[in-house]
């Protein structure tokens, strides 16, 4: 059988380890597993949430309010924004498959970073598109200038705070750039875990209102992560109404659940949950920053809800992730991006207590 030719070049996406693997392969029970590699809220989530799952789970068998019209709403009130600047992905990875699907084809390229979040390659090349990437994993203006003035990219990808380095990039840079990037071009601003940078330095605070007098401009947003709703798989996308109603000419009817629709609305209310979250990942982020100045290796200052721990010739980010999958510690290899370097989630005291306990053990 034949298959698009594009499809040569992509390489499966390859999401964090489950804990049920583990238990499956290694015998551990689930119970004794830590899971750190998926940048899931370690608290769980809200339980307002939990309680609106439970009393829509008796309408599972009816489509969801394909409007969408209740959750809208709420997020435009906490953006100050209109309902019709924003799209409802399943999960924003879906939004940025409906940016493809509207702008690429085999003429075109997409601009990104040299390390950044892999469907941004992939969706790009299911339309045959070419992937140029600057030099350095960092946003660096310079750089992203030198490439979109020799390709003239139809996208250009900005994750910020960038994912699965853990870096961010101030707002003025990204305004810099959005300033002298030409109409044509699409400039995607992935705030995925901007809630996270937000906290951390104003500085890199971006909201979508700083991008919605630019018509081509994009805010991604998630629930996945300081909202905890990683497993509910609701994203968003918030542009000026031109742009949105050409993304939504590519949204199937329904894409995301009527229980993923009921949790997603009461996460956009309780800003509460969302704040314990960031303060706890605050205070147990400086143990993991603490910890690699005592051992001796260097990480990547965070802005998000992991951190990525580098390492030189003396030590192997596969032989460690694969040591500490065995005693039932998920965290994320990052050989595959070509460095040598793991990415840990930030996880609850006695999670973290667990991960430096066994790193210790297999780094002996």
């Amino acid at each position: 059988m034949r298959f698009n030719k594009v499809l040569d070049d992509i390489k499966i996406y390859e999401a964090g380890k489950p804990i049920e693997l583990v238990v499956r392969e290694y015998g551990i029970a689930s119970e004794d597993v830590v899971k750190l590699a998926s940048n899931e809220n370690p608290i769980g989530t809200s339980p307002a949430v939990a309680k609106a799952i439970v009393a829509n789970a008796n309408k599972a068998h009816l489509y969801p309010d394909d409007s969408m019209f209740e959750l809208k709403n709420g997020l435009a009130q906490k953006y100050g924004v209109r309902d019709e600047n924003i799209i409802i992905g399943a999960g924003s990875d879906q939004v940025l498959e409906f940016i493809s699907r509207a702008v690429l084809d085999e003429n075109s390229s997409v601009l990104m970073s040299a390390v950044t979040f892999a469907m941004y390659e992939i969706y790009a090349k299911q339309m045959g598109a070419k992937i140029i990437r600057t030099a350095s994993y960092e946003h660096k203006y310079d750089e992203f200038m030198e490439a979109y003035r020799m390709h003239k990219p139809r996208i250009i990808y900005l994750c910020t705070p960038n994912n699965p380095t853990g870096d961010a990039t101030s707002r003025e840079d990204v305004l810099k750039l959005i300033d002298v990037v030409d109409k044509e071009t699409l400039i995607v601003v992935d705030g995925a875990y901007m809630e996270y940078a937000a906290a951390k330095d104003e500085k890199y605070a971006i909201t979508p209102n700083d991008l919605l007098g630019f018509e081509n401009v994009i805010y991604l947003g998630t629930f996945s992560k300081a909202y905890g709703l990683g497993g509910m798989r609701v994203g968003y996308g918030i542009a000026q109404p031109e742009l949105i109603h050409e993304l939504y000419k590519m949204r199937p009817p329904f894409n995301i659940s009527t229980l993923s629709l009921a949790a997603a609305i009461e996460a956009c209310k309780d800003d509460d949950f969302v704040a314990d979250s960031i303060a706890l990942h605050q205070e147990q982020i400086k143990r993991y920053e603490t910890f690699a100045e005592e051992q001796g290796f260097d990480y990547i200052e965070s802005y998000t809800n992991f951190i990525t721990y580098l390492f030189d010739e003396n030590m192997d980010s596969t032989e460690i992730s694969d040591a500490l999958l065995k005693r039932g510690v998920i965290i994320r290899n990052l050989a595959s991006y070509g460095m040598n370097a793991v990415r840990i989630t930030i996880g609850t005291e006695k999670q973290n207590d667990v991960f430096f306990k066994h790193f210790l053990e297999v780094t002996a």
